[in-house]
């Protein structure tokens, strides 16, 4: 069975800078396009930012400048690195995969974005 492990989460300071990374394992990670997907308190689940095998990269608007997604295939890792954080940031961040039409989501991790 897929897994996907999200670590890195927590409290920041607005301004401040968060990375979290996610493993994978039991997934042929190099085929596999990767993503984090945020949800908001109260709010559905969006897209953060996506990154295919290829290495094409989308993110939200909301994220664009601020965050960057990378993937390191020799690890089966999906790192978010997260700067200039701003309340609206607040959110659990769920690792997303997508392989030959199937989807796998981690348990996610909490960010608060909180002076």
């Amino acid at each position: 069975q897929v897994q996907l492990v999200e670590s890195g989460g927590g409290l920041v300071q607005p301004g401040g800078s968060l990375r979290l990374s996610c493993a994978a394992s039991r997934i042929t990670f190099r085929f596999a396009t990767m993503g984090w997907y945020r949800q908001p308190p109260g709010k559905q689940r969006e897209l953060v930012a996506t990154l295919t095998s290829t290495g094409t990269t989308n993110y939200a608007d909301s994220v664009k400048g601020r965050f960057t997604i990378s993937r390191d295939n020799a690890k089966s890792t999906v790192d978010l690195q997260m700067n200039i954080v701003n309340p609206e940031d607040t959110a659990i961040y769920y690792c997303n995969a997508r392989i030959f039409a199937a989807e796998y989501w981690g348990q996610g991790t909490q960010v608060t974005v909180s002076s």
